[in-house]
């Protein structure tokens, strides 16, 4: 299933919400799946789409403590494998 993202730039360096993506205070990309996952995208290739929407590229793997998310974000919407 797919789920609609939203960009918003976080120059605060609060912690994103879910279902966030957008630009750290330094200008690195970053994410936050819809479960709640949070991502560090600067490993990752991220193209930027003329709406704000980005592209990631591979997939993204997080592991944690408490489970893992592997999936994608195309076009600003999150899919989970």
């Amino acid at each position: 299933m797919k789920i609609k993202g939203f960009r918003k730039d976080n120059p605060e360096s609060r912690l994103p919400e879910p279902g966030q993506f957008g630009r750290d205070v330094n200008g690195n990309w970053f994410g936050c799946t819809p479960e709640g996952f949070h991502c560090n995208l600067t490993r990752h290739d991220v193209v930027e789409h003329e709406d704000g929407s980005i592209t990631v590229s591979p997939s993204i793997l997080i592991t944690r403590h408490d489970g893992q998310w592997h999936g994608y974000l195309r076009a600003g919407e999150w899919e989970q494998c």
